[in-house]
């Protein structure tokens, strides 16, 4: 690939004395003519401190050292005296000069421009070549050294190009066009177009001075490579007559200072924030310095071949649409995402705008995508522990065109960089997997109960880790009546979701051999010593509710163990909570402290509502505000069919952090 390098050659006429030093010897490595007769012959390969002795010369090492060490050019313009002699006479001849930071075939140095400002003259020849025309040719090479130039050009103040040193089309195989007009600019990467014309715009508006701008272009391979364009105005009698400037291939140079960032943000990234939020954290650091969009999915094998994949995490830049909630959607990998994992290699596809292929993404994943007038989907398979077990998908949007090979493989080594921490996630991954198991296992369907119905939901949180304490049940007892349980183990994890599983086989054995008499408040107090003297004791709030027929209602007794309150939705009133004055502490707090017992009748029609505190809690919100939501979403969708309520009322929690249990209870209404 082509590599910017300064010529030194082109000064060997030059008029201004140029050298060229090398390494951080600085040894002089070029010097023109014009350098030797202000100079005299100063021998090549020789370090300049060794070269320049001179007192008033001590600073120039020093002010080499500078320019290399922060590649900052600077101007010496305080005129240095050097004495010579010439005509048999001693003579002081003065100038100033500049130090640029330069890359040539002798590798890093410094591009040394010196100006003789003598103002005697000993012959016609001087009082020629300090003509107009030799100040003005003057001022365009101290130009053209403060650009550091490779492919240099003048420029009209309108921008209009007047001359080119050849190699733009070696450059970017590209012939060269002498104005900025809509055939030009195709060749600039559909995201940069309109930062370049602004600043150009700025540049001819403000004051003169250097233009300086960094964009993509796209060279003949296809390829679009970082090329740096400055230009410096050139003022006479105070007014801008043209620009003089520069434009080098710095592809390999902000590639490199890319990736050192990146990677360095990656590791900083991923050791700041949690692991469940660690495929987000990287997701976002690659957009949109290399794609537009990047989704994770989380891949799980499902016996007999078949690969999925859920999607975890999504980020995309400004200005392309919404992306969809997070909802756990899970879909069949296709035969380019299949062949990706199993080669664990990228795979890129390319489309026209919108036409997503099918099969590569969920539906809904797919459906932004065509909105977003997505163009390609880079396929990047993320290798843990020596296993495929992720895949992430780059997308570019409307009109960014494809990533190059170079982007694709930065692409990879950040989302791999980040392993250590995407491991950690993928561990509670597989617990939350096992806690979900075991939940769902426990929480068996409600029983058909005669004369009313019954529903229940559980909702895991969109969290990785946050499973496994929310539960409920139901059961009809010996006598015909129906008891209802909700509750909340403290944790979210394997051993939540183990306690929580001991919690309700106790509840349930004590409830079901309750004598006759026995209230709901009994049963939380026989639980709770059951709890303390097995050992297994976990803090936890439950509301333990029991359902007997009461002519044409129910009637219902319940005990509350520091739980949120259930919620009654008349068939034809206001919706409220069932609460008292006093509330019981949770279980495994204070087991010798006496529980009560509430009551309250149920008619025909009326809805009675069991939930976890995830369908009304929201960080830094009040939980009366919560509760106060519930109610009126509830109240306005009482008329609902209970399983389509209960539907409803999830819904309402798109960023559902905590996991969800929800029970509801409505006896039906009598035939007319």
């Amino acid at each position: 690939m082509f590599e910017p390098q300064l010529t030194p050659e082109v000064f060997d006429r030059a008029i201004v004395a140029i050298a060229l030093t090398a390494g951080r010897e600085h040894r002089l490595v070029y010097r023109n003519d014009a350098f030797r007769d202000l100079f005299g012959p100063r021998p090549l390969g020789v370090p300049v401190g060794e070269l320049f002795t001179e007192p008033q010369e001590e600073g120039l090492v020093d002010t080499l050292d500078l320019v290399l060490a922060d590649t900052t050019a600077r101007q010496v313009t305080t005129p240095r005296t050097l004495e010579g002699s010439g005509d048999g006479e001693r003579e002081h001849r003065h100038f100033v000069y500049s130090c640029s930071p330069v890359a040539s075939r002798f590798g890093p140095g410094v591009l040394v421009a010196a100006i003789d400002t003598t103002g005697q003259v000993h012959s016609a020849q001087r009082a020629q070549r300090l003509s107009t025309e030799r100040l003005h040719a003057l001022q365009r090479y101290e130009a053209l050294v403060s650009a550091v130039s490779q492919l240099v050009w003048t420029a009209q103040p309108d921008g209009a190009m007047t001359e080119l040193v050849p190699g733009w089309e070696r450059l970017t195989g590209h012939p060269w066009r002498d104005t900025m007009d809509e055939a030009w600019m195709s060749l600039v990467h559909p995201n940069d177009r309109a930062g370049l014309r602004e600043r150009w715009i700025e540049a001819e508006a403000g004051e003169p001075a250097m233009f300086e701008h960094t964009y993509r272009l796209r060279f003949a391979s296809g390829e679009y490579r970082h090329i740096t364009a400055r230009g410096v105005p050139i003022v006479r009698e105070g007014e801008l007559v043209e620009w003089v400037g520069a434009t080098a291939d710095v592809e390999d140079r902000w590639r490199t200072r890319l990736r050192e960032r990146l990677l360095a943000d990656t590791m900083a990234v991923t050791e700041s924030v949690g692991p469940e939020d660690a495929f987000a954290a990287v997701a976002g650091l690659v957009v949109p310095e290399l794609t537009d969009a990047c989704t994770v999915f989380l891949l799980s094998e499902r016996g007999h071949g078949a690969t999925t994949g859920t999607r975890i995490a999504s980020t995309s830049r400004a200005g392309l649409p919404p992306l969809p909630p997070l909802r756990g959607q899970t879909f069949r990998l296709g035969p380019v995402a299949l062949r990706a994992v199993a080669d664990r290699t990228p795979a890129l596809l390319t489309f026209p705008p919108g036409e997503i292929p099918s099969g590569v993404v969920p539906e809904e994943s797919a459906r932004w995508l065509a909105a977003a007038g997505a163009t390609s989907l880079t396929l990047l398979p993320l290798v843990i522990d020596g296993t495929p077990a992720a895949l992430a998908a780059a997308a570019t949007c409307q009109g960014s065109p494809p990533p190059g090979r170079g982007d694709i493989d930065l692409l990879q080594e950040v989302l791999q960089r980040a392993q250590g921490a995407l491991g950690q996630t993928l561990e509670l991954q597989r617990t939350r997997h096992a806690a979900l198991i075991l939940q769902r296992a426990l929480l068996t369907e409600p029983p058909a109960v005669p004369g009313a119905r019954l529903a229940a939901r559980y909702q895991p949180g969109n969290r990785t880790a946050e499973v496994g304490g929310d539960w409920y049940d139901a059961f009809l007892l010996p006598d015909g009546s129906l008891t209802l349980t909700i509750g909340d183990v403290a944790g979210h994890d394997l051993t939540a979701a183990t306690t929580m599983g001991q919690f309700r086989s106790m509840l349930r054995s004590v409830a079901y051999n309750a004598t006759p008499g026995h209230t709901p408040a009994d049963t939380l107090s026989a639980l709770d010593r059951a709890a303390e003297g097995l050992g297994i004791g976990s803090f936890a709030t439950a509301v333990h509710v029991q359902l007997t027929r009461s002519g044409r209602g129910w009637f219902a007794a319940w005990s509350n163990a520091g739980h949120p309150p259930p919620l009654l939705l008349p068939a034809d009133g206001p919706a409220r909570y069932l609460t008292s004055d006093l509330t019981d502490v949770p279980l495994c707090v204070a087991p010798a402290e006496e529980r009560r017992t509430h009551r309250a009748g149920l008619a025909a029609g009326d809805t009675l509502i069991l939930y976890t505190d995830g369908l009304v809690e929201v960080p830094g919100e009040h939980l009366t505000t919560g509760l106060d939501r519930l109610a009126h979403t509830a109240g306005r969708a009482r008329d609902r069919p209970l399983d389509d309520l209960c539907d409803h009322l999830l819904a309402q929690v798109p960023d559902a952090r905590d996991d969800i249990a929800l029970l509801a209870f409505r006896p039906d209404v009598p035939p007319a």
